[in-house]
């Protein structure tokens, strides 16, 4: 996806002798370090914040609206909100749950308002990989005809367990990273998550691919 930028700033000169020395290696900097260039006015330190997390962050975003130029515009948006709310960034998570925050919640209000979303959504398998409960079944997956009933289960599911899922099939993040994108306790996370999973099995298993018991 395309680097956010166009960030009217302006560089400020910096008091800290270590964020100077920061500053000139700023690529080995920190998280936190970034943030607190960014805040004092640094042009860079921004850019390298997208640059770290835009892919993190696009892909959380083709998750839960499964349309690329939806996700393109969502991730956007949420570099420019996160720009905005510097200030107001207490710390309490690292910067990437914050970013990762923003983005699912303006991608699920982007998606409650988007007539005829399901249609156009890309198929599941161009977001994640199916689930798959061991090496054979992920072997059989290769047979096509059970792979489209695979997509069709988890298409089936309801969105708070498809969206779990997805996002952890992805293998983008860790399951405390989706407890935070979602605003539900890790418990819940995993739960869901294998939940998903033992539905698509069970689904499997009533047309019968013995191996997805």
């Amino acid at each position: 996806m395309p680097v956010v930028s166009g960030f009217s700033r302006t560089l400020l000169i910096l008091p800290d002798p270590t964020i100077a020395e920061a500053r000139r290696s700023i690529e080995r900097v920190t998280d936190e370090e970034l943030v607190l260039l960014a805040r004092q006015g640094d042009p860079d330190a921004f850019d390298q914040l997208v640059a770290r997390h835009q892919s993190a962050v696009y892909r959380a975003a083709l998750a839960a609206l499964r349309v690329r130029e939806d996700a393109e515009e969502v991730a956007q948006d949420a570099f420019i909100r996160a720009w905005r709310a510097l200030d107001r960034f207490r710390g309490e998570s690292s910067f990437r749950t914050w970013i990762l925050r923003i983005t699912w919640n303006r991608a699920i209000s982007k998606r409650r308002g988007l007539a005829g979303w399901f249609r156009r959504a890309t198929p599941i398998d161009d977001v994640a990989e199916p689930a798959a409960g061991d090496d054979s079944q992920h072997a059989a997956v290769q047979n096509a005809e059970l792979h489209a009933q695979i997509v069709s289960a988890i298409h089936a599911l309801s969105p708070k367990l498809r969206d779990a899922l997805l996002l952890a099939q992805s293998g983008d993040y860790q399951y405390d990273e989706i407890a935070r994108m979602l605003g539900v306790p890790l418990g819940t996370v995993k739960w869901r998550i294998s939940e998903a999973r033992r539905k698509v099995r069970e689904t499997l298993a009533t047309l019968g691919y013995v191996d997805a018991k």
